[in-house]
């Protein structure tokens, strides 16, 4: 519920904080004492347009405007400021300053906001109905969702958004296969030629790098063979290093043990060597073995080494990818031969999800067609007593082709009213009267009252041009309304004033406005002024306390929501 209100130095108010009460709340007083200032800087305060330097008052620098609002754990408030680090768990105070040239600046819980989320904050805290309303019950965007809370058929609306979305995978993977074939279908024949091409070739990893070091080798073969054999020639014979070790070996092994015994390390590190030099000779030895080849063998790994660079420049990519080239034209000459297979299972999954949504959103229209009766109905009820008998309202249901259709379902939900007798129905926000556009919002949000979101509403004289018995029955709405949720409203009716919960009086002390709470005892006085006018009569007392106790007869106990 929206907790407190204060204003700083904008236009006539110097400073001002009202502190409201669940419930009903009015503002009463005389005509430019101040209260649509009042209602402006709530409606700066929850994202609305400043109007420059107007709204400052004069000699101040600048204005502000501060809502406080008591918001519950779960509300739609909490999933807008979510993400951004926004502290409380309880509060939300949206704050708006207006500099003198126009500037502002906008903040939610002391943190800097930009002013689209500062609006989109409001929105979810509070409703103000009033002649340049966009928001709320006349934003057509809402309509849908109002009806389904209405009717009680969430749950369906929410099964027909998850159908949709099914339904809407399923056509994108249905078109995505059909791309997928009609490309294989047509290149068809280069893919078929591409995978014979690249099987026969039969590319491996790393297989260029190896080819090059090889025919490195065979090209300069002569030369190392050469260089080999001398090296195999001083490992070999009595006088190279093996024969050498070989017989000091000998030598050492005809010494007395005595004295082998002295010399057994010299002797195992011999034997190393020895071991060493017979390990290269057989590696070199095997080395050299490698170097004898035909004499076609540089030409053949040359043509190889031409062949894997040739195909890779044909189809644009390194020779390392052509092993994986080749698995990617295999899967595309398998998507040829089972391209038609897949559209067809594609398709079956297509149908199945398309009867699944429509189902479902069938029967979201027909739950919509029964809500819509109702909803009908009620309003119609409420606008009689309203003094809006020749209104007829109604919810339009303007159906959708299948392309057009959505997570929403199969048709547009939209309220319209018509307020003349024969006139067209048209939106509810393009109603002239001030005073008929919020009776309407008044009987819209009576019948709602149980469904809607529980958001703080304001009424901007939603009595104006009515008193007698269509201002008791207006008192007797927002009375009820107040049960379901906070209302606060500017009056000018008595018998209005009489069923607040909270009265405050605005008057005009010569270029201030002043705003007081006041008691029983000056609540009955303000409305014996509205009753009699300047000069208050001890019957417009008796009047005004007749009144207020027959409010309080009217408003048991009641069960309140912020």
């Amino acid at each position: 519920m929206l907790a407190a209100l204060a204003v700083k130095d904008l236009v006539l108010v110097e400073t001002a904080v009202l502190e409201f009460a669940p419930g009903l709340n009015v503002l009463t007083g005389e005509t430019g004492a101040g209260k649509s200032i009042l209602l402006d800087a709530l409606g700066l305060a929850i994202g609305g347009r400043g109007s420059g330097r107007a709204s400052v008052r004069p000699g101040a620098p600048q204005g502000s405007a501060t809502a406080v609002f008591e918001v519950p754990a779960g509300h739609e408030a909490w999933s807008v400021l979510a993400g951004l680090a926004i502290s409380g768990s309880a509060e939300i105070v949206l704050r708006r300053t207006l500099a003198a040239d126009g500037r502002t600046r906008a903040f939610v819980n002391d943190e800097p906001v930009g002013v689209a989320l500062l609006k989109d904050a409001g929105a979810a805290l509070l409703e103000i109905h009033g002649q340049a309303d966009d928001r709320g019950l006349f934003d057509s965007g809402t309509h849908r969702r109002l009806l389904d809370t209405f009717g009680g058929h969430e749950g369906l609306a929410r099964d027909v958004g998850a159908r949709f979305a099914l339904f809407d995978r399923a056509r994108q993977e249905l078109d995505r296969v059909r791309a997928q074939a009609a490309a294989a279908t047509a290149d068809a024949d280069y893919v078929r030629a591409a995978a014979r091409e690249l099987s026969l070739l039969d590319p491996k990893v790393g297989e260029l790098d190896q080819l090059i070091e090889e025919r490195s080798l065979l090209a300069n073969a002569t030369r190392v063979a050469e260089d080999i054999s001398a090296v195999l020639e001083g490992l070999e014979g009595e006088r190279s290093a093996g024969g050498l070790l070989a017989s000091a070996l000998k030598r050492v092994g005809r010494l007395g043990d005595s004295v082998r015994g002295s010399v057994q390390p010299a002797e195992s590190a011999l034997e190393q060597a020895y071991a060493l030099t017979q390990e290269a000779r057989e590696r070199l030895e095997a080395f050299l073995t490698r170097l004898e080849f035909d004499s076609g063998e540089l030409e053949r790994k040359d043509d190889r080494i031409h062949a894997l660079r040739a195909t890779a420049r044909k189809y644009g990519v390194s020779t390392e990818r052509l092993p994986s080239l080749i698995e990617e034209f295999n899967r595309r000459q398998e998507a040829l031969e089972q391209g038609g297979a897949q559209v067809e299972r594609a398709a079956a999954a297509l149908a199945s999800a398309r009867a699944a949504f429509l189902e479902a959103a069938g029967s979201l229209s027909t739950a919509r067609r029964r809500a819509a009766a109702q909803l009908e109905r009620a309003v119609a009820a409420e606008f009689v007593p309203l003094k809006l008998g020749s209104a007829k309202f109604r919810v339009s249901l303007a159906p959708m082709d299948e392309n057009e259709a959505g997570a929403s379902g199969l048709e547009r939900v939209t309220f319209e009213i018509a307020t003349v007798e024969g006139a067209g129905f048209g939106p509810l926000a393009k109603i002239a009267s001030g005073g008929e556009l919020a009776r309407c919002s008044l009987a819209l949000k009576v019948a709602l009252a149980e469904s809607s979101e529980p958001a703080a509403l304001v009424f901007d004289e939603v009595d104006r041009g009515v008193g007698g018995a269509v201002a008791d029955a207006v008192g007797e709405r927002l009375q009820r309304l107040a049960e379901a949720t906070q209302v606060l409203l500017v009056t000018h009716s008595p018998q209005v004033a009489a069923r607040a919960e909270r009265h405050f009086r605005i008057v005009r002390d010569g270029n201030r406005t002043i705003v007081a709470q006041l008691s029983d005892e000056e609540r009955r006085d303000e409305i014996a002024r509205m009753l009699s006018g300047a000069r208050v009569t001890a019957e417009a007392r008796a009047a005004a306390t007749r009144l207020m106790a027959e409010a309080r007869v009217k408003q048991p106990g009641k069960k309140k929501r912020a």
